[in-house]
């Protein structure tokens, strides 16, 4: 007996150490997890949801298997069942064999029937908790929250109950083969009328479910069709497909009554078989055939006038979708040429004209400012901080602790010691020292600030190269950041980790981690704390799974010098009907939540940014608390909310078409737009920017999120559309339009401009003959009143480094071009002299008597003087004093022209 359970024992030995235990293991130490962050609802109420469904899911499908095996073996007490392999075989008695395999085969079957119905634990939530959308699709006039939450749980259930009655008819089959009362003659099959009764209720089981997924799954589902010329039902849907989805559903249901009643009457065989060939017939014709000739021969010859409605159903539904139907629409002139005056006017403008790119500047970050091999800047982002007064645009970047470029990779130094990053570096976008390189706001160890921002608490523990567990609180000191030749040391006070706590805990770590030296170092004490899940977008990920994260999460300086770090989360749907699909199916996406990721305790708290959406609004409901409204966000920090780059990229890229509301617009694509790009050395690259701006028609500058459009295969521009960021009109999304019987040059004509520039042709082929490289930067676009103005950084770096240096600025206009040291002195030269106004110059007096030696000595002082004036003015932006300062040189200048003058006279 013991030789024969030998076998299970061991495998259930088995399965309990290498897969119950683990996933034990896991489950507890991720409830610790959930606790440390206070989302504990988000565990209990995911995994007693996970829970029911197995149960409900193993118990169903393994309870009705179980009892159609018992029922097809006649009961608890069977008859005899008789097995012959060959017609001279004796006949084996496999009665017993049957009985025992029933119950293993229907436990096993219905766990895996459990596990497949755990993953539908938020479809399920979701239809439970459903809040409706306040619009109906065109077609059957449901509201568009039966499509997104309770079609999904509709078709789940019926999946499972139709491959219980599949498996359930191939599991009964076989047995009354087996015991004779179903038996195959040359001229019809025979059938025992008991078997023939319980074989015809599972097949009507299975045409009824056939009928009822036909009725209330597929048909629906037209509304997602891509037959015609758009997603979503068209001409043929409605006219051919539907009828014929209806009939076939009817068809199913007669199928079921009649395999039903010839059940009864033991006429099973010809009632099936007639059932199915009818059912599979009115199938072929009805939906595959007819609305194949009614596509090619009906709608095709007239198609547009044939899906002008349901095109519009389209638009409206894709606009709708993806949140294009609140954009602005504003026209420009484009005809106002830019004199100095406008240059003045927009002064926010132009001071914050982005001079740095990101790439090189993470370079040029990398060898300045990494001071230690293991310390890494992974990224820089854009934002925009008041700065002493002022409303400037900054890159920032970061200093993250990168663990594999330790110099020793121990267990203590991987764990223990080196636990954190340091600090950010901080810049202006515009600012340049003499030697080409960025004027550095925030830098050094611990972070030094030359401005009125203040780094207080720089450690981060939690970033974007934070990956690895470690240990907090222990008996090694962690390590800090560097100083001279000797280092300094801190201890961890904040309040992010798991407690290490009790041998048990400690040991159920040491599983969780895959470490004996947890459970066995005498540096972790009680009183320490692990610290895991430190990637931020893998912490959001684990503490809100049903959201979706933006690719660039960036990091903002608190007013109380705190480090934190803002990610972008979506709520998105992949069924909303007549909408526009991305290629993963994405139909529908808004940018519902504001994630705020403390770097230091690692505090993860979700902000609603968008509490009109149906689906933030569904999750709040089924985890309660868990999210707040923007307006509890701090201050500071909602200072530097930024409209998220992903679906920022969707919605351009879609309203590039989607802008053409009239269908026979659409239909011909006359007016379809497109992101431009440049070619560059490494990469073709699009124009999306933040850069802070006055927008036409508004009072002052503002950080926004900018990108122009040109024709579909066309350079000029066409539009240009900017996300506001700022207070109030935060995600407002508004599209300024150019005229389209006037060439306004797009950025692929203004670089080539500029590449035929001989001057700047020249300058670019010296340098790159001399040991060094030039690096192009991006061109940006930079909108002032009604015009466009064109800027593009040079940076220089020397043959094999890697700090490059701006060397140079490009600014065009129009058919001008000019390539100076500095954007200022571009300026000036685009829109000086002539184009300043009038009433802003300053007179210039008549010539003067000869002067003495003394005289000119004073005038040439104080020309150095004002020079020296001018160029403070210009690294200070300071454009009024740069023009006054300027002019008062001119006059001197003057002054020792005439002065020459008389001496040779």
């Amino acid at each position: 007996m013991l030789q024969r359970r030998a076998p299970l024992v061991l495998f259930s030995l088995a399965f309990l150490t290498l897969v119950l235990f683990p996933a034990a293991v896991r489950l507890v130490t991720d409830w610790w997890w959930f606790q440390e962050i206070g989302y504990q609802i988000v565990f209990s109420r995911m995994l007693t949801t996970r829970v029911m469904l197995f149960l409900i899911g193993a118990g169903l499908f393994g309870g009705l298997l179980f009892l159609n095996l018992r029922i097809a073996q006649r009961g608890l007490v069977p008859d005899p069942v008789l097995l012959q392999l060959a017609p001279s075989a004796p006949r084996l008695n496999i009665t017993a064999g049957l009985r025992r395999l029933s119950l293993p085969v229907s436990l096993f079957l219905g766990v895996l029937a459990g596990l497949a119905t755990v993953p539908a634990w938020d479809t399920v939530l979701r239809a439970i908790h459903q809040t409706p959308f306040g619009a109906a699709d065109p077609v059957f006039g449901r509201d568009i929250g039966f499509y997104v939450f309770t079609l999904p749980a509709i078709s789940a259930a019926l999946a499972l109950l139709f491959m219980l009655a599949m498996v359930s008819i191939l599991a009964v089959v076989p047995v009354y083969w087996v015991r004779g009362d179903i038996v195959p003659g040359p001229r019809r099959l025979r059938i025992e009328p008991s078997a023939g009764f319980h074989v015809a209720i599972l097949l009507a089981a299975l045409y009824a479910l056939i009928a009822l997924r036909l009725w209330f799954v597929d048909v629906p589902d037209l509304l997602y069709s891509s037959t015609g010329p758009l997603v979503g039902a068209s001409f043929t849907d409605l006219n051919a497909r539907l009828p014929a989805l209806r009939v076939s559903a009817v068809v199913a249901a007669l199928a079921a009554v009649a395999v039903l009643v010839a059940g009864t009457r033991g006429r099973l065989a010809q009632a099936a078989l007639w059932a199915a060939g009818i059912y599979v017939g009115v199938a072929i014709v009805g939906r595959t055939l007819l609305p194949g000739v009614i596509q090619k021969f009906v709608v095709a010859p007239t198609e547009l006038t044939r899906e002008t409605p349901y095109l519009r159903f389209h638009i409206a539904a894709t606009r709708r979708a993806w949140g294009l139907d609140s954009v602005e629409l504003r026209d420009l002139r484009a005809d106002a040429g830019l004199t100095l005056a406008d240059i003045r006017a927009n002064a926010p403008t132009i001071e914050n004209v982005r001079l740095w790119d990101r790439e090189p500047l993470l370079q040029t970050y990398g060898q300045l400012q990494e001071i230690r091999t293991y310390y890494d800047f992974v990224s820089v982002d854009d934002d925009r901080y008041r700065i002493d007064g002022k409303y400037r645009q900054v890159l920032l970047s970061p200093r993250e602790l990168n663990v594999a470029s330790l110099p020793t990779r121990t267990f203590i130094n991987e764990h223990l010691t080196f636990t954190h990053g340091m600090g950010l570096t901080l810049a202006p976008v515009n600012q340049v020292t003499p030697e080409g390189l960025p004027v550095l706001f925030i830098k050094d160890l611990p972070p030094a600030s030359t401005v009125s921002l203040k780094v207080t608490r720089p450690q981060i523990y939690f970033g974007e190269l934070a990956n690895e567990h470690v240990f907090v609180k222990t008996r090694q000191r962690e390590f800090d950041h560097p100083a001279g030749d000797a280092n300094v040391y801190a201890e961890y006070q904040g309040t992010g980790g798991v407690p290490v706590g009790n041998l048990l805990r400690r040991l159920l770590l040491a599983l969780r981690f895959g470490s004996t030296k947890i459970l066995f170092s005498g540096d972790i004490t009680s009183e320490s704390r692990a610290l895991f899940h430190r990637h931020i977008t893998e912490r959001a990920a684990t503490a809100l799974p049903f959201l979706r994260f933006d690719g660039d999460p960036y990091m903002v300086l608190a007013e109380d010098g705190t480090l934190k770090w803002i990610l972008d989360a979506y709520t998105a749907t992949s069924r909303y009907p007549y909408a526009q699909r991305l290629r993963d199916g994405t139909t529908y996406m808004r940018n519902s939540v504001k994630l705020v990721i403390d770097a230091y305790h690692g505090s993860v708290t979700a902000y609603v940014s968008d509490p009109a959406d149906p689906l933030i609004r569904t999750w709040s409901g089924i985890f309660p608390g868990i999210f707040l409204p923007l307006d509890r966000m701090p201050a500071d920090l909602r200072a530097h909310i930024r409209y998220p780059e992903d679906i920022y990229r969707v919605q351009t890229t879609l309203y590039g078409t989607y802008h053409m509301e009239a269908p026979e617009d659409f239909y011909h694509r006359e007016d379809q737009w497109q992101i431009p790009t440049v070619a560059r050395e490494d990469a073709a690259t699009p124009f999306m920017r933040h850069i802070v701006m006055r927008l036409p028609e508004e009072s002052r500058a503002e950080f926004v999120y900018m990108v122009p459009f040109t024709p579909r295969g066309k350079d000029n521009l066409a539009a240009w559309m900017v996300a506001r960021n700022d207070g109030d009109v935060y995600g407002k999304l508004r599209v300024y339009r150019l005229p389209r019987q006037r060439l306004v040059f797009g950025p692929q004509q203004v670089q080539n401009r500029i590449n035929q520039n001989t001057d700047i042709a020249r300058q670019v082929s010296l340098w790159d003959q001399r040991g060094s490289e030039v690096i192009r930067g991006e061109l940006l676009v930079i909108p002032i009143e009604e015009s466009l103005l064109y800027v593009q950084p040079l940076y220089l770096r020397a043959e094999g480094g890697r700090i490059p240096e701006l060397k140079r600025v490009i600014v065009a206009y129009e058919n001008r071009v000019v390539m100076t040291e500095t954007l200022e002195g571009g300026l000036v030269q685009l829109f000086g002299g002539s184009s300043a106004p009038v009433a802003e110059r300053t007179p210039v007096p008549a010539p003067q008597p000869a002067a003495s030696d003394s005289g000119l000595r004073s005038i040439a002082a104080e020309a150095r003087r004002r020079y020296e004036a001018a160029l403070q003015a210009q690294r200070e932006l300071d454009w009024t004093r740069y023009g006054e300062e300027m002019r008062r040189l001119g006059t001197l200048l003057e002054r020792l022209g005439a002065a020459g003058e008389d001496e040779e006279r």
